[in-house]
């Protein structure tokens, strides 16, 4: 037996189907049509966050929420164990990434290291919440406080999940997702 963890799951073929179809009849593919609007409302509601908005790939999620925050030309303090699409988006708003260990228990950051990789030029925190796992946001969030650092979680492994009964992606200045087919939740490909 063949267990592929990358293998999504997909709805029924004729339901599937039944929604291109709708699609092609609207004219509608993307910029904000009428599928993109409803996603997002749901999404909204579901991760019980007051804002979402759908980008081309958890990447791009990753490089906006940078831009957001006027976060560029310093430091990003991240974990080395994630997908490249974190480190790149740092790179790409030239930031330097400062890798920081994880938990050898869940593979999140060890936030018993953060606070000796601060310097003058760190600007953000970017944690990693991994296989479900959330990052201790109450720790991290205080030593963003404390050092007036923003933060931003890439919770691409982590839709739906909650700390302390709160959606994860409500923590932080801005949560990022991913949708890739691979993840948890998809739409074939994608990011928030």
């Amino acid at each position: 037996m063949s267990i592929y963890v990358t293998k999504p799951f997909l709805p029924p073929k004729d339901e599937f189907l039944k929604k291109v179809s709708d699609i092609f009849d609207t004219g509608i593919l993307t910029n904000q049509g009428p599928n993109v609007l409803e996603l997002e409302e749901k999404m909204r509601k579901y991760l019980s966050v007051d804002n979402f908005h759908y980008v081309t790939n958890g990447t791009i999620a990753l490089q906006l929420a940078l831009k957001a925050l006027n976060i560029s030309e310093g430091e990003v303090i991240t974990t080395p164990f994630s997908y490249v699409a974190t480190v790149s988006s740092i790179l790409w708003e030239r930031c330097t990434p400062v890798f920081v260990d994880i938990e050898p228990d869940n593979f999140t950051i060890d936030v018993t290291k953060i606070e000796a990789a601060i310097t003058s030029k760190t600007k953000a925190i970017m944690p990693v919440h991994v296989f479900g796992y959330a990052c201790d946001v109450e720790a991290i969030e205080s030593i963003a406080v404390k050092h007036g650092l923003k933060v931003i979680y890439d919770a691409a492994h982590a839709f739906g999940a909650k700390y302390k009964g709160k959606a994860l992606c409500s923590y932080g200045d801005i949560s990022t997702l991913s949708f890739h087919a691979t993840k948890l939740f998809h739409t074939i490909e994608g990011g928030e």
